[in-house]
């Protein structure tokens, strides 16, 4: 397929694409003890998503993944009430915390700060199938909400396997597989073919040649979506990996955009 494409050229030419904007729906926030961040707060992130034409970014709070659910979800909603046009948040869901995750869960509805949850069962070392998440998923599945939930190939907590299962049960969550199942390509596309409320979230997953096309081909483009990880990773990288796949222009709008916004006008109606 011929990569000649309004979009390419407009990047190519501008370094974003006027009629291709950008949602990033797989971002962090705040500093994390583990590595050293130039600019991890507000005013860096909103240059960084400019630079590059993306509208909107989509936030877990590192503090609230890494930390304290409570305060961390609470410093993301602080920075989405002070710059709604450029933030929306996850609400960061603990299962090792059983009991702050109830009271999250309770008071997320009221929360128009939140477009849905984040949970990472490998850093907090819990599968997706064990009982602390269970009122979460019954939440969700019960209000259509969103999760956004890491996802890796050939792990106990939360490869495809494990996705499969919740799904299965909860198929009216908007299930948002974090990096595509990573490494388990053709197990987590049979899922999208299956689930319709089930999304492969390209963070990472880009960067290994062929996969773009690969799922693209698999399932359509309508059930893919971006996003970075910003800011472990620089968007201008992943954005490129998109838009020089050998997709269609219709392809690359639909996961740099159009899906992303189908999926907030759905929740926040």
């Amino acid at each position: 397929m011929n990569i000649k494409s309004e979009i390419v050229e407009e990047f190519m030419e501008t370094g974003i694409s006027s009629s291709c904007p950008v949602i990033d729906m797989h971002g962090h926030y705040g500093p994390h003890q583990g590595i050293y961040f130039p600019d991890p707060y507000a005013e860096g992130m909103i240059k960084t998503l400019k630079s590059c034409g993306t509208e909107l970014i989509v936030c877990s709070s590192h503090k609230a993944l890494y930390g304290d659910p409570a305060a961390g979800n609470q410093v993301i909603q602080e920075v989405v009430n002070k710059y709604p046009e450029y933030f929306m948040g996850y609400c960061v869901i603990n299962p090792n915390y059983p009991e702050i995750s109830k009271k999250s869960i309770e008071t997320f509805h009221s929360k128009k700060e939140f477009l849905g949850f984040k949970i990472h069962p490998t850093s907090h070392n819990y599968s997706l199938v064990d009982e602390n998440y269970r009122p979460l998923f019954e939440y969700a599945d019960d209000n259509k909400s969103v999760i956004l939930s890491h996802t890796w190939g050939n792990r106990d907590q939360c490869g495809p396997d494990q996705v499969r299962k919740v799904v299965q049960k909860y198929n009216n969550i908007i299930f948002l597989m974090g990096h595509a199942g990573y490494g388990e390509w053709e197990k987590s596309a049979e899922i999208v073919k299956e689930f319709p409320n089930v999304y492969l979230e390209l963070t990472a997953a880009y960067s290994v040649g062929g996969v773009v096309e690969y799922y693209v081909n698999e399932v359509g483009s309508e059930n893919i979506i971006f996003g970075t990880d910003l800011p472990w990773f620089d968007p201008h990288y992943g954005i490129g990996c998109v838009i020089f796949s050998k997709i269609t222009d219709e392809d690359r709008r639909n996961i740099l955009f159009k899906n992303a916004k189908n999926i907030l006008s759905r929740v926040r109606q």
